[in-house]
């Protein structure tokens, strides 16, 4: 559980992709200028995909996924180079959230209550004859931390079911629902770390400023501290070597930019090696071959997302897999069975959600399966460019330019999107927000502002106590470069985001009134006082954590006051739009509701829109529906962009 992922809305993914690179924008598009893109309908940028989620059966005979029923993404199965498609699920109220396949006859998934985010867990049969929840504790979040491969009636899962606060793990019989506590959180776990003979054997602990890894050699044997950092000095187990001996980590003791290590956990954890580090960007993914016990690839999310080999065979697979597909769009394995011989690989881009394929490595055949998003066409999609520009204060700040389609790139109108988190970051890929506004004709600047994760400790810490501040600076600073530039139009620019990205909305129009025309706070921070008191009890046990990087409501009060939208409300001029869920267990109903009420009482124009049905991001189609028509007719009343039917 990643606690420092504050407010990451849960609206529309991003999907990535794998190669480097990255360059200033173009003064002008490389396509023809004459004519501006066709309209493409909102509905088709928002509406549910054909299938999502494809992963392969263990066994590389069947495939799972998800596909809408009722407007809802329910579990469907069907068997590899088949056409008759099973339906396991027929949910009418939330879509779900996630699986995975237990067994080649057994498949969990799991699904909250209208964006709650307890999430709960449920296992369903492949053919469709039964579906059983597993974990039915009201107001319990349940999460995974072991598949347990290789035991067909067990996982290891992790609840707030003693405490609403401390996540135990537990040993869960999928058959039966019977959940056995195999370690008892102590206080202050963020998670655990099974070995591969699935037995826990570690866990980071925190109590808000001190992080302290457990270790235990065997099951019988006590949790003892090995290693006590502060919460900025990042060591993330990941997982044990083959041997059971050691453990991988991403570690950024000792260096600014987190690193891939070999650590000790018998000595207290001392980095006896070091697998892979880049000079520029924090390194924190690493992948394995469950089969042959080997080290496969390191993954580094750049301008673009780059691939590091480790294992020939694997690196063999991805160049097989370029022969056949070409170069022009990116290649990724979403699945494989437990042989290792069968792959789902799919094509993607900044353009495109890509296309679905079956290979079979041992025949070195592909078979395609679906277009993601077939009513998508990817010349009709803008181009997200890698761009940097340098702050106030001499940081250099990436992000993502994305110019619209046939006209040129000079005096557009602007959207801003800062990303929620805050310590999260914009990635590179198909983002259906930006090519929607894209195709309104709309140039989308999306900016890693300070504080983003990837860039290193010093950018990471740089954000701490700067919501309103430095980091809307970086944000301001934006702006002045799409100016400078002379590609925005300084009288006709907007700002639009979500969950913390909300907060950098409703910032940027009372801090910086004459900066900006109009914008869109999609579950956003309104009161820093309010939020800090209404998180979810499970985050309580790190408020010193927050309060060190938010704000501390005592001793940082007229900091927090003075950055706080809803006390700053009479220094809007421009028009806003609040959209809220009811249901959101992050940014609480009464965030967007003391901005709507205290702009009312001024009598300065706000629209307001709240789905009782909804949490931390509008999930079902209908409501996206509603959000996105109404946000395209509200930018283009501000900003003269283009709209659906006028």
């Amino acid at each position: 559980m990643n606690i420092r992922n504050l407010l990451a809305v849960a609206a529309t993914a991003t999907v990535l992709a794998s190669c480097g690179g990255g360059d200033k924008p173009k003064e002008e598009t490389s396509a023809a200028e004459s004519k501006p893109a066709r309209l493409i309908p909102m509905r088709d940028f928002f509406r549910n995909p054909d299938v999502s989620m494809l992963l392969l059966s263990p066994a590389g005979d069947k495939i799972g996924f998800l596909k809408p029923y009722q407007n809802r993404m329910n579990l469907h199965v069907v068997s590899v180079g088949g056409t008759d498609t099973v339906r396991l699920t027929s949910l009418t109220d939330r879509d779900i959230s996630n699986f995975s396949w237990k067994t080649n006859d057994r498949i969990l998934y799991s699904k909250d209550k209208d964006g709650d985010e307890n999430w709960h867990l449920f296992v369903a049969s492949a053919d469709g004859k039964m579906t059983k929840e597993l974990t039915p504790f009201p107001k319990v979040r349940v999460e995974m931390v072991d598949d347990l491969e290789g035991n067909d009636n067990e996982v290891l899962v992790q609840m707030n079911k003693r405490n609403p606060q401390l996540f135990d793990a537990y040993k869960l019989n999928i058959n039966t629902g019977e959940a056995k506590m195999v370690a008892e959180n102590p206080g202050g776990v963020q998670g655990w770390i099974a070995d591969h003979n699935g037995v826990i054997r570690m866990a980071s602990q925190s109590d808000g400023v001190t992080t302290v890894l457990l270790y235990r050699a065997t099951e019988k044997d006590k949790f003892k501290p090995i290693l006590t950092t502060s919460f900025k000095e990042q060591c993330n187990p990941m997982f044990f070597t083959f041997d059971n001996k050691h453990v991988y980590a991403s570690s950024n003791i000792g260096r600014d930019k987190a690193a891939i290590v070999k650590i000790d956990p018998d000595n207290g954890a001392k980095e006896i090696e070091k697998l892979y580090e880049d000079p520029e960007y924090d390194v924190n993914s690493l992948s394995y071959s469950q089969k042959r016990k080997v080290l496969t690839f390191i993954s580094i999310t750049k301008d673009k997302e780059v691939i590091h080999y480790l294992d020939k065979p694997t690196e063999d697979i991805y160049k097989k897999l370029k022969e056949k597909l070409g170069d022009k769009l990116e290649i990724l394995v979403t699945s494989q069975n437990r042989n290792e011989d069968k792959f789902l690989v799919r094509t993607l881009s900044d353009r495109t959600l890509g296309t679905s394929y079956f290979y079979d490595a041992t025949k070195n055949e592909l078979t395609k399966i679906i277009d993601r998003s077939p009513w998508i066409q990817e010349a009709e999609m803008a181009e997200m460019k890698p761009i940097t520009y340098t702050s106030k204060d001499g940081l250099t700040i990436h992000g993502y330019l994305t110019l619209p389609i046939g006209v040129a790139a000079k005096n557009l109108p602007v959207v801003i999107n800062p990303h929620g988190g805050p310590w999260a970051r914009d990635q590179w890929g198909f983002n259906q927000e930006v090519q929607f506004l894209a195709n309104r004709g709309y140039a989308v600047l999306q900016i890693n502002f300070r504080g983003s994760t990837g860039y290193g400790r010093k950018f990471w810490e740089a954000s701490f106590k700067q919501w309103g501040q430095t980091m809307q600076q970086d944000i301001t600073d934006g702006v002045e470069y799409l100016i400078k530039e002379g590609i925005a139009d300084p009288k006709r620019v907007g700002i639009y985001g979500g969950s913390y990205g909300g907060y950098a909305t409703l910032a940027g129009l009372t801090l910086t009134p004459d900066l900006y025309a109009c914008g869109v706070d999609y579950v956003g921070v309104s009161n820093m006082f309010t939020f800090m008191n209404t998180i979810p009890p499970y985050w309580k046990p790190y408020m010193d954590m927050f309060h060190e990087m938010v704000g501390d409501p005592v001793k940082d009060s007229a900091m927090m006051k003075a950055v706080s939208p809803v006390f700053q409300i009479d220094k809007i001029k421009a028009p806003l739009f609040v959209a809220q869920g009811a249901n959101d267990p992050r940014v609480n109903q009464a965030e967007s509701e003391q901005i709507v009420d205290a702009l009312k009482k001024k009598n300065i124009a706000v629209e307001y829109m709240l789905k009782k049905d909804e949490g931390h991001g509008f999930h079902n189609e209908e409501n996206r529906f509603e959000f996105y028509g109404a946000m395209e007719k509200f930018l283009a009343k501000h900003l003269n962009g283009r709209q659906e039917g006028a």
